[in-house]
């Protein structure tokens, strides 16, 4: 298996023997891997640009797999996660994969089918970064702007209309679309959802 430059395979588990077991594997394939008994140890301990993915198992004592997910979409952390259970359970499946997890594997597991997986979520991960906009790059674009410019686009985020924009802030629509035009392209969008995605970004 190819490993990705700079790629983490980070294991969070509470069962020792497990840990031990895939950072063999893991090693073995070429594969950076580190491992943490709990998801509160791995919090405390990784750093949110840390690039690869997690391997988490659903049952844990103190924080669970599902918990993790979580708190890893509240501290916009971008790392896939793959869950594995000892435990057959389909709603917490269902919850995990909805919850954005590349894999939810019952224990025993196949080691190809963890593999592939593996792989898929640095894949993921590595065509996410590659389209993604930091925080503070959003914020200087948005420090490009004018004062007018920063009034226009926040109309237009609330869905109003170049008139309605016009009327409430005393100007000409045509200068309205000047201002449109400026604020795309200072906050490099391509169209007005791209605009409100990257704008609920910083308000986060």
């Amino acid at each position: 298996m190819n490993s990705p430059a700079c790629a983490t395979v980070f294991i969070v588990d509470d069962d020792e023997a497990v840990r031990e077991s895939l950072i063999i594997l893991l090693q073995s394939e070429g594969l950076a891997a580190q491992a943490f008994g709990s998801a509160e140890a791995f919090l405390a301990a990784a750093p949110s640009a840390a690039a690869g993915c997690i391997i988490a198992d659903i049952h844990m004592t103190g924080m669970t797999g599902l918990e993790l997910q979580q708190e890893l979409r509240r501290r916009h952390i971008d790392l896939p996660c793959i869950i594995i259970t000892g435990q057959s359970d389909v709603p917490k499946a269902v919850a995990a994969l909805k919850g954005g997890a590349v894999d939810y594997l019952e224990k025993p597991y196949r080691v190809d089918s963890l593999l592939q997986a593996v792989g898929e979520a640095i894949g993921r991960l590595r065509q996410q970064r590659r389209h993604s906009v930091s925080l503070d790059e959003i914020a200087a674009r948005r420090g490009r702007l004018s004062q007018r410019e920063q009034e226009v686009m926040e109309l237009m985020i609330a869905g109003h209309p170049n008139k309605v924009i016009a009327t409430r802030l005393g100007i000409s629509a045509r200068t309205v679309e000047n201002h449109r035009a400026k604020v795309m392209d200072k906050m490099q969008c391509a169209n007005l959802p791209a605009l409100i995605h990257l704008s609920l970004r910083l308000m986060l």
